[in-house]
């Protein structure tokens, strides 16, 4: 049996104060670390700064590694945990910002480093897409990585288990009066691939913006192992079988009995 052990954590953020975040995120890591032995702890979406920062994205965002990848990266090494968080980066033009989900190993290393494909509303005029999917090797298998409005598309957690990953985390900041979207996209894309999906969600308000919480842990056939309400910050942790992936993929032959030949206009821009 393969087993890994993933927590889930659903916090707010305070706007534009990444040390408060940072802090934050660091007790939560050591309290999850401390309670039980836990392979992989996911933060949400821009979990560093926060998600209404407007042109302030431009001082907030840093390189990668930088201050805040290095600082949770400590804290991984320090609890022999696997951490995947977002927060603003920037490439060596200063100017062009990317909205990021890293992945960080027990050796403080960086494993992934996923530029949010799917920019929605304000976010095209903060950030630059990415040019990429991004999947992170580690002891207990392939991880893909996803950020928030990734969940419409269901091409992209499509093409990561194309490649062979079986569990796929989301870091996202999904705000409340789409609630029933979020339910939806993550059970579907968990089943559609037959895969894990661990789903990371911000609570908490903005001046524009509520966000619905609802974090989940969902399994290879829609099924939600574990979850949170909308409002409740806090974590949760699940036990995951990945031989479950490979036999519920088995039984369906959901990849087997693909017919990409049909799909073409999938990949067709307009």
């Amino acid at each position: 049996m393969r087993e890994i052990t993933i927590a889930v954590v659903q916090m707010s953020t305070t706007l534009g104060e990444p040390e408060a975040n940072l802090a934050k995120m660091s007790d939560y890591i050591r309290q999850i670390a401390t309670a039980q032995k836990t392979d992989l702890v996911v933060f949400p979406e821009l979990a560093v700064t926060g998600y209404e920062c407007g042109v302030r994205f431009v001082q907030l965002a840093q390189r990668v590694p930088g201050p805040s990848v290095n600082y949770i990266a400590q804290r991984a090494n320090e609890q022999s945990v696997h951490v995947v968080f977002g927060l603003p980066t920037k490439e060596r033009v200063e100017s062009i910002l990317f909205n990021s989900v890293v992945m960080v190993g027990p050796e403080g290393d960086v494993m992934a480093h996923y530029r949010k494909l799917h920019l929605r509303g304000e976010e095209q005029m903060l950030f630059r897409p990415g040019f990429r999917l991004e999947t992170a090797e580690t002891p207990f298998g392939l991880v893909g990585l996803q950020a928030g409005w990734d969940l419409y598309f269901p091409e992209g957690a499509r093409s990561l288990c194309l490649d062979g990953a079986e569990v796929v985390i989301v870091s996202a900041a999904w705000t409340n009066d789409r609630a029933e979207e979020w339910r939806t996209f993550v059970a579907s894309r968990a089943a559609e691939n037959a895969c894990f999906v661990c789903a990371a969600n911000r609570v908490g308000e903005e001046p524009a913006s509520t966000f619905g919480g609802e974090s989940m842990i969902v399994g290879p056939r829609g099924q939600v192992i574990v979850d949170l309400d909308e409002t409740t910050e806090g974590y949760i942790v699940a036990k995951l079988d990945l031989d479950e992936v490979r036999r519920v993929r088995e039984e369906t032959q959901i990849f087997q009995t693909r017919q990409p030949l049909s799909y073409r206009s999938i990949v067709r821009k307009y």
